[in-house]
């Protein structure tokens, strides 16, 4: 099959063919096959092509937890919130961050309560505000996986360098491949193979995710973002399974190397350590959350402005966020999905985020 991601739409239509025809053939043996695709922005790029729908009936694929905002668990959107109330701060994110429920509300509700909050495109536009204004303190919410942190580490270390005493962050990091460990042993989940993300990948590279082979003979590739890239990759777990010779796969070729970016790699070992963190919905993950390393630790707004650890959960809730991100169930399986729960009024934060497995079905899949 053809990897390229610029195919037309007579080659797209072979492509399904031969991915279809695949699916036979490793079904003569098994009933059906489960994908679980990783990202957020493969879930946004599976329904924006209708490739769901497309694809034989036996080939399912599940959503994961890779959409930062929606793993960020309420305690931390309240810790932000309270935050933001502060006299004489400002905490600036990223424009999905607002509408995200905490049991205290959202930032957005905070904003209109008068709160200073206010949506950037990148942390270095919280460091360029603190250093314009420099009798208030900015807060960035560090929220995002291997993708986001490099930039707030080199932000932290540009702010270090000049100085800016007013300037800090609230780390909310999480990293893919832990995650991915406890996907891959629960017995809960049925997951035959992983499409691996392609912008965490290509910061980490290929290496972190041999632990799914050597360890849990799950077949895995890292694909893109077109339809032709997502074809490809699942044509390659396809033959993966069929061959019962399980790799860590590069589809997506014109972005990641087997060592990733090394020097992303540096600047964010030189600036955090890695922690243990909660994931909405899905709980407490051994060394999957990053945090300041001496010598930043001053740049840790926690710390700064002495936040404690929230630990209460809030109103009960009958969203089932934390198992769509597990791929125990899809989207139009939750009650709520469709009804209470839309873009318009969110429930949850996978209804929130533009890369949510419930925005991506409510918006292509209905």
């Amino acid at each position: 099959m053809r990897s390229s991601a610029r195919i037309g739409a007579q080659e797209l239509r072979q492509a399904l063919a031969l991915v279809n025809e695949k699916v036979e053939e490793v079904c003569r043996k098994r009933p059906d096959v489960n994908l679980m695709e990783v990202c957020g922005t493969h879930t946004m790029a599976i329904g924006s092509f209708g490739l769901r729908s497309a694809l034989h009936p036996r080939l399912r694929l599940r959503s994961g937890p890779g959409c930062p905002v929606c793993v960020t668990t309420q305690s931390e959107i309240d810790r932000a919130i309270r935050l933001a109330f502060f006299k004489g701060v400002t905490v600036v994110t990223f424009g999905d961050m607002m509408r995200v429920p905490g049991a205290a509300g959202s930032l957005a509700e905070a904003q209109a309560e008068g709160a200073d909050v206010r949506v950037v495109y990148s942390p270095r536009d919280g460091l360029e505000m603190a250093q314009q204004a420099p009798g208030q303190e900015f807060v960035f919410l560090g929220v995002g996986f291997e993708t986001t942190a490099p930039a707030v580490a080199a932000t932290v270390v540009e702010a270090k360098a000049r100085r800016v005493k007013n300037f800090s962050v609230l780390p909310m990091f999480k990293l893919i491949p832990p995650a991915l460990a406890v996907i891959a042993s629960s017995r809960r989940i049925n997951v035959d193979g992983f499409i691996l993300p392609g912008h965490v990948s290509t910061i980490i590279g290929a290496r972190p995710y041999r632990f799914l082979v050597t360890r849990y003979r799950l077949p895995c590739c890292i694909t893109g973002f077109e339809a032709g890239d997502i074809l490809a990759g699942i044509f390659i777990l396809l033959e993966q399974i069929a061959r019962g010779v399980p790799a860590v796969a590069i589809q997506y070729r014109r972005s990641v190397r087997q060592e990733g970016n090394p020097m992303a790699k540096r600047l964010m070992a030189r600036v955090f350590k890695k922690v243990d963190a909660e994931w909405r919905g899905i709980g407490r993950i051994r060394a999957s959350g990053l945090r300041f390393k001496k010598g930043y630790e001053s740049f840790d707004a926690s710390r700064r402005f002495g936040l404690p650890v929230l630990k209460g959960k809030g109103k009960p809730s009958a969203c089932r966020c934390g198992e769509v991100m597990l791929g125990l169930i899809l989207p139009p399986e939750c009650r709520l999905f469709g009804r209470s729960c839309t873009p318009a009024q969110p429930v949850g934060p996978c209804m929130v985020s533009s890369e949510g497995a419930c925005a991506a079905y409510y918006k292509y899949e209905r």
